[in-house]
């Protein structure tokens, strides 16, 4: 148990140049520098480096877009959208941070009461 510990504070990174088609799962954070065409799931921070690219729905606690997303994401805590990042797709996050500067195109769902619909559910 201890050595598993150990390994999920190493962090992963995907270089420039490097292309990953296929999901990623991992406990510990994450930096893309490169191309990923595939789904994220961290239960750390996932960061996109200014040339990264990401094709498909990222579920993480934070999160840093400095790069390109194509997709949704889904963060407990807080999205930060750096100046050179461009975001096309749904958001849902905890707090939110956006530079200006940064593009962002689709719909944003923010704060800790985002379950509205089961407690209208709830009223019936």
């Amino acid at each position: 148990m201890k050595n598993y510990e150990a390994e999920s504070k190493l962090p992963n990174m995907i270089g420039p140049g490097t292309k990953i088609v296929g999901n990623i799962e991992t406990n510990g954070d994450i930096r893309i520098d490169g191309n990923i065409e595939g789904n994220i799931n961290s239960k750390g921070k996932v960061v996109i480096g200014n040339n990264g690219f990401v094709k498909g729905e990222i579920v993480c606690s934070n999160a840093e877009i400095a790069g390109t997303l194509n997709g949704k994401a889904t963060v407990s805590e807080l999205l930060s959208l750096k100046a050179s990042s461009k975001v096309n797709g749904d958001i849902k996050s905890g707090k939110l941070s956006i530079e200006p500067g940064a593009i962002f195109s689709g719909t944003c769902t923010m704060g800790g009461n985002a379950p509205t619909i089961p407690l209208r559910e709830e009223k019936k």
